[in-house]
């Protein structure tokens, strides 16, 4: 049984292969309706292979048929070109372009170069330039006080006045013992002028001068240690004495804060220390909104082991009070100046690789300078790292790369992209 399957399918495929042949044409797929289409014969023969040939170049558009078959089958064959990897976006751009495109037209302005003022913004906070303590030299009641907290005082105005006791006595004592021993001085060089008294008592008279003269200084001192004076101008602070109150030696009778000067503290950043000097002009502005002008007075040798920065201090007149102790407030220092270039923060661009910087124009042709911003202001920033003089392009610089030739107009003042 499966032999007879088999011999009846091979009788059919023979059979279908011969109407095929009697047909007497071969159809080539793929090539449209009425196309592809030729004798069986020259399948076989050259004869008949020359006159498909001769048939293909009478039908042109069969011959195109097949061509865009041949490139469907091989797509690598006809792809274009890929271009050189060496050759930078504006010499790929201008082959494609082709060498008679016109070139790009952009918009470029001139700067040249300027001293930038180098300035380093410090936060800190104002401070009194001392706090003297007006202490009592010697124990005794005090009998008045002669100010009051908060009142301005100056030097040498009295403060607190205190109980002399037996100190005055004590300087009366000492008055007349001065006087016996000056009149026991004249008399012995009176008689040693007669001859009567011996040249020897003359040492022991002058010592006993001396040493009423001592005694009279000292209780003079003690009267005098029961007036306490102001040693510096300023404001009276607490602590402040009380009267009746009894003030111990080295007690304060009142706290005097020195305003003028006034200081401002703070810290400057070991990246600037290089930079930073007495004598250095800055401005202060307290947070109260009071500005005042300055000059830096002294800077630490010495760093902040947790912060490595380093305390400055400056010096600012303060003849009127306003500025007061502990507020916080800004100083502007003036480092000195610096050669840049202050141009449009809109013509800062990036190249490809992601770099900071400006395309300028130099002989028709773009060029990219990599910048570092020094400073912002508001009418531009501060670069570094240009010439002296650059045309920067303000107006197409996005659309532009190095080395790409340009048609460069020169932009009206004021206009960037």
């Amino acid at each position: 049984m499966r032999r007879i399957f088999s011999w009846g399918s091979a009788l059919i495929i023979i059979v279908v292969i011969a109407v095929w042949m009697g047909t007497g044409v071969f159809v080539e797929g793929g090539l449209g309706p009425g196309n592809g289409e030729r004798p069986v014969t020259s399948l076989l023969d050259a004869d008949g292979q020359a006159r498909a040939n001769e048939e293909g170049e009478q039908n042109p558009s069969e011959q195109d048929s097949a061509e865009q078959d041949s490139a469907e089958q091989n797509p690598s064959e006809h792809e274009p070109e890929e271009p050189d990897p060496a050759l930078t976006i504006a010499e790929r751009n201008a082959l494609t372009r082709g060498a008679n495109a016109p070139a790009r037209s952009v918009r470029t302005r001139r700067f040249s170069v300027q001293m930038m003022p180098l300035e380093v913004t410090l936060r800190g906070r104002t401070q009194a330039k001392s706090i003297v303590m007006a202490v009592a030299e010697t124990s005794a009641i005090v009998l008045e006080v002669a100010v009051d907290k908060g009142q301005k005082v100056s030097e040498g105005d009295l403060l607190c006045r205190l109980d002399p006791g037996p100190r005055a006595a004590a300087l009366a004592q000492a008055e007349a013992a001065l006087a016996q021993a000056q009149l026991n001085f004249d008399n012995n060089a009176t008689l040693r002028a007669r001859g009567v008294a011996p040249e020897n008592t003359a040492a022991a008279n002058e010592v006993a001068l001396k040493s009423a003269e001592a005694a009279l200084d000292l209780a003079k001192t003690e009267i005098d240690r029961t007036s306490i004076f102001a040693r510096v101008s300023g404001v009276v602070q607490d602590p402040l004495a009380t009267v009746g109150s009894l003030l111990a030696s080295g007690t304060p009778c009142a706290t005097i804060v020195e305003l003028d000067p006034m200081l401002f503290v703070g810290s400057v950043p070991e990246a600037r220390i290089g930079l930073a000097r007495t004598g250095l002009d800055a401005t202060i502005e307290t947070i109260s909104g009071i500005t005042v002008e300055g000059t830096v007075s002294y800077l630490s040798t010495t760093a902040e082991p947790s912060t490595r920065s380093f305390d400055i201090e400056i010096e600012l007149p303060n003849a009127d009070g306003k500025v007061l102790d502990g507020l916080t407030a800004t100083a502007l220092v003036n480092l000195g100046v610096a050669p840049a270039h202050l141009i449009p923060q809109s013509a800062l661009t990036l190249d490809d690789k992601g770099v900071l910087g400006l395309r300028a124009v130099e002989d028709d042709r773009v060029v990219f300078y990599p910048v570092t911003i020094a400073g912002d202001t508001r009418d531009g920033v501060w670069l570094l790292g240009l010439p002296g003089a650059i045309d920067v392009i303000t107006v197409g610089q996005e659309f532009v790369t190095a080395g790409q030739i340009v048609d460069a107009g020169e932009a009206p003042q004021g206009t960037s992209s």
